[in-house]
């Protein structure tokens, strides 16, 4: 009995340390299973559109050039014109009493030019019989010549007299329709405001009005779809001028485009204008790809080779509800995982299948 209870503390105390050794090895946890998507670039069409309006390449903005109440208006907004057909008149009185004057001026100095002219051809004669003296030649023809300055002087203020009357009829400097209307007949108007706005026969422009941001790091394709905004038959313009600069009023930059010659859209029609940006390759990603590295949008890689995942930061260009386009960061060919992000590390060894595109 003595020699048992000698090994029964001998047996504990195996126990204890056999609990206390090491415990076997857990066993080596399975490779996670991730789907991917092989990276290809695309190239997607984008386009933008706008309102704009039916415009004659050329407009002229026709005024008076004498101040003066109008006496008469003889057409309409709408109304077809000829080239120096009259459109409106002022009251001509102050002109016409002005052309009155110069031409009884012109007609004073001509009498006096006549006078001197023969006066000068009597000294002449006198002179050629020696009966008068070169100096009396010379004070005659020195009249001359003052005379017939005086004629000169009197026949420039007639012309102008006579183009300040002609003024006072308000004409089309060529043929085209009437787009607006300014003032109306008893309305004084003062020299240089504008009265009609003439819209001349030949090329029409589609004109719109953009937004600064359509011009942002794009550029535009030069053929333009235009269709009437109350429906009808497209048309094709191309871009022809792009505005510099941005109207301070209202913030937008103003485009004008060719209208095709077969279109049959007509003036001031208000028009939906489809443009096409120029294409950019760029590679379109699945959004269930989208991770984040560091509060940047990265993406997970997968090297086929050692089977290894590595997160990888990309550059987006743009969001959509399904996907995202990525400019930078992968390239054609590469495998980005689509499906079994959550909880991946860098440098993780997984196991991988291709999504069908």
């Amino acid at each position: 009995m003595r020699r048992i209870a000698t090994y029964i503390p001998w047996m504990f105390a195996a126990a204890f340390l056999a609990a206390c050794g090491p415990q076997d090895e857990p066993q080596q946890q399975s490779e996670r299973l991730v789907q991917v998507a092989r990276v290809r670039e695309a190239t997607l069409p984008d386009t933008v559109t706008a309102t704009g309006e039916i415009r004659a390449r050329v407009q002229s903005n026709l005024a008076f050039q004498v101040t003066g109440r109008i006496i008469a208006r003889l057409v309409d907004v709408g109304g077809r014109v000829s080239a120096g057909q009259v459109l409106a008149r002022i009251d001509p009185s102050e002109q016409q009493a002005d052309l009155d004057v110069a031409v009884a001026s012109l007609n004073s100095a001509m009498a006096e030019r006549t006078q001197a002219q023969q006066a000068f051809d009597r000294q002449q004669r006198l002179f050629e019989s020696g009966v008068t003296t070169r100096a009396s030649l010379d004070s005659a023809q020195e009249q001359l010549t003052r005379t017939q300055a005086n004629v000169e002087a009197a026949q420039a203020q007639a012309g102008r007299a006579r183009e300040a009357l002609e003024r006072t009829s308000l004409k089309a400097n060529a043929d085209g329709v009437i787009t607006a209307r300014s003032a109306e007949v008893g309305q004084v108007a003062q020299a240089s405001q504008q009265v009609f706005s003439l819209a001349h026969d030949g090329p029409l422009d589609v004109v719109l009005n953009l937004d600064e941001s359509v011009f942002l790091d794009r550029k535009l394709e030069p053929l333009v779809l235009v269709s009437p905004l109350s429906g009808g038959t497209p048309a094709k313009a191309v871009i022809r001028e792009i505005s510099p600069a941005i109207d301070p009023s209202t913030g937008t930059i103003r485009v004008k485009m060719q209208l095709e010659e077969t279109a049959s859209l007509r003036l001031g029609s208000p028009v939906t204008a489809t443009l096409s940006y120029q294409p950019v390759p760029v590679i379109e990603l699945p959004a269930a790809a989208m991770a984040s590295d560091g509060g940047r949008t990265a993406v997970w890689v997968v090297d086929p080779a050692e089977r290894k995942v590595l997160l990888r930061p990309v550059e987006v260009l743009a969001y959509s509800s399904s996907a995202f386009t990525v400019a930078s960061g992968v390239t054609e060919g590469e495998l980005v995982v689509i499906n079994g992000t959550k909880f991946l590390s860098p440098g993780e060894t997984v196991s991988f299948e291709e999504a069908a595109q």
